[in-house]
């Protein structure tokens, strides 16, 4: 069956291009943190080394080894800290995001295509797929701590769809992060921002995609 062209384009959807964490698999970094150091040590470790900048650079491809003596270097207490972090990373993985693999299972029903790209270090990256099946029923995912790229940065996503052989104009990305769903949006993607499986779902209906259990 020929897909349907979806509200507002003049193209079918052919393939739907999901972000992972907080879509598919919980993430929150506090958990590798618990009954190791208090809320208060990890949110002055977090502050004092503006975490969320050195995760980001991870996930564009800095070792988790070259954070740490930068750390060390600039907070020598919170080095260890971060050796925490990854050792217990599995902990921040706090399973699939609720609804979401059933979306993801009803897109493949569909005959749709269906593809990752996540802001990830390539150091951690194999705990994902353990924690939410739904990230192997993908046909592939476009790690960006292998590509040295981040969204929003445009040429992921250019690297995602040269490398998936997607049309941005027939695929639905779909992230949690806005910033990130409007890079995407303005490349031609069409773009959905993630609040939850249920709101997906509705989303998706209204860009013109029939899921298999609709």
């Amino acid at each position: 069956m020929t897909p349907e062209p979806a509200a507002g384009c003049t193209e079918p959807v052919e393939a739907v291009l999901f972000d992972l964490g907080n879509v598919l698999v919980r993430w929150d970094p506090h958990g590798a943190f618990e009954g190791v150091a208090s809320r208060d040590e990890v949110e002055r470790f977090f502050a004092d080394v503006d975490f969320s900048r050195l995760n980001l650079r991870a996930d564009a491809g800095l070792s988790w080894a070259e954070v740490r003596s930068e750390v060390a270097a600039t907070h020598p207490q919170h080095a260890p800290l971060v050796d925490t972090y990854v050792t217990r990373f599995a902990a921040t993985l706090a399973g699939p995001v609720p609804g979401s693999e059933d979306v993801v299972r009803e897109l493949r029903a569909s005959g749709l295509r269906l593809y990752g790209l996540t802001n990830w270090s390539a150091e951690t990256y194999a705990h994902g797929p353990v924690a939410a099946p739904a990230i192997r029923l993908l046909e592939d995912v476009l790690v960006s701590g292998r590509e040295g790229l981040v969204k929003p940065d445009p040429a992921i996503f250019g690297r995602a769809a040269e490398r998936f052989g997607l049309d941005p104009a027939r695929t639905v990305f779909v992230d949690d992060a806005p910033a990130n769903v409007e890079a995407a949006a303005r490349l031609g993607f069409v773009a959905l921002r993630f609040t939850s499986a249920d709101a997906l779902r509705r989303d998706l209906r209204a860009v013109g995609v029939r899921l298999a259990a609709s």
